[in-house]
Parts: C-alpha cells; structure tokens; sequence
C-alpha cells in the first residue's frame, strides 16, 4: 500500500508502528467519526474511500474531498489534538488503520522524521485548501464541476473497459462543487450529450478525462 505517511519510517520502524495499529472496518455509509468527536486517533486508509464533510452555521453540509488507499486522516490528532472539525464516512467497504494518540506522541518523541512528514501533509492541506478557495471564488460552476469529476475519476479504480464509476450521487456531487442539485444535474446531462460520461443511479461512470495535456485520467 503506497503511503506518503508510511514512506517516513525505515522499513523495520514501519513494521513496528502497524503492529500497534488496530485494523478498523466500516460498512458503506457508515461514519467513522463526526464533527466535534474527540481527536483522538489518526486514521490510515487500507481499502476504500471515504468522503469528508463540514456542516456550515446555517445547517447545510458541504463535502470537502475524497480519500482512498494510502491516504491519511486525522492527523490533526497527532499535532493538535481537538475535537473533530469534519465528519468522515465510508463511501464504500473501508478498512483503515487506527493510530492512537499516545502511540503517535512515543513515535514523535523518537524520530523527527516523523514531524518533517506531518509538516509536509499539513503544508499540503493548507495549499489544497487555498487552491479550492481561489475556484470558488473566481471559477464558473461548470468549470469548478470538471475539475471535481477529473479528481474523482483518479480516485476510483479505472475498469477493464477504461470507465471509471464514482459512486457519488447527484447531491454530493453539488456538495463537492458548492451549487445547487439542478446545476448539477443539468451539467451531467450536458457532458452526457457528448458521450464524456454515463448518469447511473447513485453514480456517474466516466468514459474519459483528460488533463491539460490531452493525456488519459
């Protein structure tokens, strides 16, 4: 399982460090932890994705991105531990490695190596954050929707014909571009037309998704 997380351990200390992980499993829709939950443990994702979200102060849920194998959250657990400030579920069938705090702080107090790492996921977070604010300032819907599709389809495993099936419905969808359930559906139906992608219930298989350099994702 390729992990930026991982690849901060020698090989021997990478061995240690699972063997104190718990091996968590979580069903389709099932959350792993809400907002405002302690901030206790930092998760390693073995299989499936999972999506995380925020509720706004006027009730409405916005989902901020999708995780899967390799990928780490919780993380804030092992810096600053806080409550939760997002709710994490399973999109599908989700097994994660859980990392408790004090495990975290021992292995802290042994390596800087490991500070170096979680500097740099942290660095990360905050220069995702900052690109996904300039979209939503500045970018049409439809534009802020091609970029959110193409993340997705390199997310979820590519199959034996070249589709891609994201198992977001039409409502995540919105959530993840920040508009309306119409716009988006409008939009889908739109790139449908053109043969770019397949509506399904609960989903949407993609056919193709270029990058800037014409190249397949």
């Amino acid at each position: 399982m390729p992990s930026a997380f991982l690849d901060a351990f020698a090989p021997e200390d990478r061995r240690r460090l699972l063997s104190q992980a718990r091996r968590r499993r979580f069903r389709r829709g099932e959350v792993v932890f809400h907002e405002g939950d302690p901030g206790d443990t930092l998760h390693l994702i073995d299989r499936g994705h999972v999506a995380v979200r925020r509720t706004t102060p006027m009730g409405d849920v916005g989902m901020l991105l999708v995780l899967g194998p390799g990928d780490v959250f919780g993380e804030l657990a092992a810096v600053a531990p806080a409550a939760r400030n997002a709710t994490v579920s399973a999109i599908d069938a989700v097994e994660t490695l859980a990392i408790g705090q004090s495990v975290l702080v021992a292995w802290r107090e042994r390596s800087r190596d490991i500070d170096r790492m979680l500097i740099s996921m942290l660095a990360d977070e905050v220069r995702r954050l900052s690109a996904a604010l300039m979209d939503a300032l500045y970018l049409p819907v439809k534009d802020r929707m091609d970029g959110r599709l193409r993340e997705l389809a390199s997310a979820f495993p590519e199959n034996e014909d070249g589709s891609v099936v994201i198992p977001l419905t039409q409502e995540e969808l919105a959530q993840m571009v920040g508009t309306t359930r119409p716009t988006v559906n409008r939009l889908l139906k739109s790139a449908e037309q053109r043969g770019l992608l397949a509506i399904e219930r609960g989903g949407v298989r993609m056919f193709a998704v270029a990058d800037g350099d014409g190249r397949r994702r």
